[in-house]
């Protein structure tokens, strides 16, 4: 076929296919242009999931006469002062949203500029445009988009449901809301009620009511303000506290001078950092405002300008990773029962509510009368009795002397009891609280593994006799594949013929391991490493492994000076408030909050 030059027609549909994905790619071109014009409110309305209409009206700058005829004309805009791309310092700048928006749906636009008269409307249908004309506006711009992909039909059966693409609007416009607290917005549509998000106060603590205004009370109650800068480039925001997480990682919010945007690095160092903490399978929620020179930074990576690309990758990597670590730390504590209140909603009173039609004849209070004799009498006795026959304790209680008052005041309280031989009950001024044994030690542990790693290496045992550990070859060839990385940690192990695996040399802070169980574990945890895992990650979860196995076990009795040293190494620890697997190592409930349980507030 011979080369021909596209229909202008045709060439803008193309350009609208890369920029109007869905109702939710339109709203949020609009509200981008919206925030580029200074605007201080925006408001945003859709009709059957933004595809019948969409409504977004702002009372920023505006656009003269003359804007607004070259506005909806591709590759046209206001937004570059010259032709250097490498410093973007708005939200939009390509000049292709108003006429791909106005080459696929029927796009109307009211606006006004304070060196106006009066406002100006111009109308775009199938990218046909009419002529400008005379408009009642106050202050701002308006624009109309309906019947969205009318002209192009196919574009519609790729559609979701409304519901579902109402979702996706709302998300769009968390994100900027996000990304903007000095803005108020208001989303509002057939498809839920309105919500507003009023404008915030400037700084940090204006931020977090944004962010909780948008992410619940549960973000709000737990958030950590992180912070970190060198060279210029600067990584601040709020990380919740590890008690918070998602079985996804869309609640890690992300934003590049003030861009939304889902970039890979970014996410890969928010896990990095979060790996001491949680699980494998749950996800922090983050917000995390980089921000950095805009030559520094590539906006212009893809057309809907949601990725970016930095010059110095590895640089805002260490920053963040620095900043949530740090955060992390300083709020190492931080459980799940500390702040969201979770130990307290865990007790629930195990009465029945009392009938509307209660007798009090029918209480057991109701006193017996004197006519019963005999052995009706002695049956009520000992039916009465029983009532106070608790059985046997259900939990090896132990009950320590009073504490020393000093105790008293330190963080984690002075040990009173242990229970279930598995849980450490201690007391503090104003509560108690319960720590797992075993969760808070594996955390020392493994704490102190990196500590002996960092400094000189991990201080070895040598075994008398070596221990002879029989596996399967898959697992064996896995082992001795890592040896070297296993020796670093302490663990020398070497091959005793097809099949087993002779352990030589173990770190000495594990004591006594169980060299079977832990080397199971390892070569579990190494089967799901690949070549692209940095070598202190893998190195970590060796650690966090070792530590599992080193640390006290549920189930062994302690000694009251034992269960204290355990109070007092956790207060020293770093990260506290969790194991390395992500489960908190102790609640806490204050006697404010015990007294309500009872009725006594």
């Amino acid at each position: 076929m011979p080369v021909r030059q596209l229909p202008e027609q045709v060439v803008n549909r193309i350009a609208a296919g890369e920029v109007v994905e869905r109702p939710a790619s339109v709203v949020k071109e609009l509200v981008e242009n919206a925030i580029d014009a200074g605007a201080s409110r925006v408001d945003i309305f859709t009709d059957g999931g933004g595809r019948r209409r969409i409504g977004i009206t702002d009372d920023g700058s505006g656009m003269t006469h003359g804007d607004l005829a070259l506005a909806v004309d591709r590759h046209a805009t206001s937004k570059l002062d010259d032709e250097d791309l490498l410093r973007i310092r708005t939200l939009g700048f390509r000049g292709e949203a108003l006429p791909s928006i106005g080459a696929v749906a029927k796009l109307g636009i009211t606006t006004r500029h304070a060196s106006e008269p009066h406002a100006w409307s111009l109308s775009v249908e199938g990218g046909l445009k009419s002529q400008i004309m005379p408009a009642a506006l106050s202050q701002g711009t308006r624009v109309e988009v309906s019947d969205l992909f009318y002209a192009t039909p196919a574009r519609l059966k790729f559609l979701k449901t409304d519901r579902t693409e109402a979702e996706a609007i709302r998300e769009v416009v968390r994100r900027l809301a996000m990304a903007r607290p000095d803005i108020a917005f208001t989303l509002a549509g057939e498809e839920r009620a309105p919500v507003t998000w009023a404008a915030a106060l400037p700084g940090a603590a204006g931020r977090l009511t944004r962010l909780g205004d948008i992410l619940g009370h549960d973000f709000r109650s737990c958030a950590i303000e992180v912070r970190s800068e060198r060279e210029g480039v600067i990584v601040e925001g709020f990380a919740a506290a590890p008690s918070l997480t998602r079985a996804n990682a869309l609640g890690q919010y992300l934003f590049v001078n003030g861009r939304p945007v889902r970039d890979k690095l970014i996410l890969g160092a928010v896990r990095a950092a979060y790996s001491d903490y949680l699980p494998r399978d749950r996800h922090p929620v983050v917000a995390l405002f980089v921000t950095l020179a805009p030559q520094e930074v590539d906006a212009n990576v893809h057309p809907a300008k949601t990725e970016v690309r930095f010059r110095n990758a590895g640089l805002v990597r260490a920053l963040i990773v620095h900043a949530l670590k740090d955060g992390l730390a300083r709020e190492g504590r931080r459980t799940a029962a500390n702040t969201d209140g979770a130990a307290l909603s865990a007790f629930r009173p195990s009465f029945a509510p009392r009938p509307t039609n209660w007798d009090w004849r029918s209480s057991p209070a109701y006193p017996v009368r004197p006519s019963f004799e005999g052995a009706a009498a002695t049956a009520l006795a000992e039916a009465g009795q029983a009532a106070f026959d608790v059985g046997a304790p259900t939990a090896d209680v132990r009950f320590e002397a009073q504490p020393s008052a000093d105790l008293l005041d330190r963080p984690l309280g002075a040990a009173r009891t242990q229970i279930h031989e598995t849980y450490i009950v201690s007391q503090t001024r104003d509560g108690l609280i319960v720590v797992d044994q075993h969760a808070a030690h594996e955390r020392i542990v493994y704490e102190k593994l990196k500590a002996s790693l960092a400094k000189n290496g991990v201080q070895r045992q040598i075994l008398l006799i070596p221990e002879i550990v029989e596996l399967d070859e898959a697992t064996v060839e896995k082992l001795l594949a890592r040896a070297e990385e296993l020796a670093s940690f302490g663990l020398a192990i070497e091959s005793f013929g097809p099949g087993a695996v002779a352990v030589r040399e173990t770190p000495s802070l594990l004591g006594k391991a169980n060299a079977v169980g832990l080397l199971r574990d390892l070569a579990e945890h190494m089967a799901e490493w690949d070549e692209a895992l940095p070598l202190e990650r893998r190195l970590m979860h060796v650690a966090a492994t070792m530590a599992c196995h080193g640390s006290v076990r549920a189930g062994r009795r302690l000694k009251p000076e034992e269960m204290n040293a355990l109070l007092r190494e956790m207060e020293d620890t770093p990260n506290s408030g969790q194991c390395n697997h992500g489960r908190p190592t102790y609640v806490e409930l204050k006697l404010a909050d015990i007294e309500k349980l009872f009725g006594r507030r």
